[in-house]
């Protein structure tokens, strides 16, 4: 397979939102936590922006049972909008929760069986094309986003990339880290993949964070993967049979990458994202020096 071959353009980007939520129980019993807003932004709006920013085209959104919710807040809300017009308001705040038609595309994911299964699921939308994956939980801040960064560096080199940033090392046991090859600039050649290995015998300290770039073929390779790691599909099993057969890389992140999996962090991406606002930092700032004391 020719070289022009791994740089079609990548018009196409899979959210996996189909998980249970349950770390952020009772807020997610009946609202998917993708919809759980950091600061007047729902977690799922970052993440298809930063998609927008990037050039993509085509949403796909991987959901399971009770995530309509997800689908209806980028559907026109008529009544509201009626309402609104009616008092005067401008309809400018929803700008961002329309998608032109036809382009969002759901499909089911019936049983949870991992990141992996959940990416294959959307295999007949994806085709034939190179395509995004986006994790919204993982909310990552920075301008250019992440995703454009992305592309910037695919139209370059092609093949497969993930977004990597670097962590101290104690803490490379909680996530997926690269074993690097050649560096320059922002681009690493990824050598090999390893799934939350032991600090000592991590590769290096490059984690894994949420936004890839895939070719169509680890579409085939997830057709045939056994569980891994944690009696499910793992992506990154799959990933990791693409090195040495296509070009992979890593693009380290010019940003700050948020874990909104956990509370802690959702906080720290609120209070994070609110000091960064000209309209509110100021306000935020002196809450917080009160309730520090």
């Amino acid at each position: 397979m020719s070289d022009s071959n791994f740089r079609k353009p990548v018009r196409k980007a899979v959210f996996p939102v189909a998980g249970l939520g349950t770390r952020f129980l009772p807020a997610t019993k009946a609202i998917p936590k993708e919809l759980l807003p950091v600061v007047d932004r729902p977690l799922i709006q970052y993440a298809v922006d930063e998609a927008r920013e990037a050039g993509i085209e085509e949403f796909v959104f991987v959901t399971g049972r009770g995530k309509t919710a997800i689908v209806e807040h980028f559907d026109t809300a008529y009544e509201l909008e009626a309402t609104m017009t009616g008092r005067g308001k401008s309809l400018d705040p929803l700008e961002p929760t329309r998608i032109q038609p036809g382009n969002l595309v759901t499909v089911r994911q019936q049983v949870p069986l991992g990141l992996g299964h959940a990416v294959w699921c959307a295999r007949a939308v994806v085709g034939d094309e190179p395509f995004a994956i986006f994790l919204p939980d993982e909310l990552m801040y920075g301008t250019p986003g992440c995703m454009a960064q992305m592309i910037e560096a695919y139209n370059e080199v092609g093949g497969n990339l993930v977004s990597v940033l670097e962590v101290p090392h104690e803490e490379v046991s909680s996530y997926g880290v690269i074993a690097p090859g050649e560096s320059r600039g922002n681009l690493t050649e990824v050598k090999g993949l390893v799934e939350k290995p032991k600090v000592d015998e991590a590769p290096s300290n490059k984690i894994v964070s949420g936004r890839y770039i895939l070719q169509p073929e680890v579409m085939g390779l997830l057709e045939t993967q056994g569980k891994g790691a944690g009696g499910e599909i793992q992506l990154t099993d799959s990933m990791a049979k693409l090195i040495g057969q296509q070009p992979f890389h890593a693009v380290t992140f010019n940003g700050r990458r948020f874990d909104c999996g956990s509370k802690v962090g959702f906080v720290e991406a609120t209070l994070a994202i609110a000091l960064d606002r000209p309209d509110m930092r100021d306000d935020v700032r002196a809450i917080a020096k009160k309730l520090l004391g």
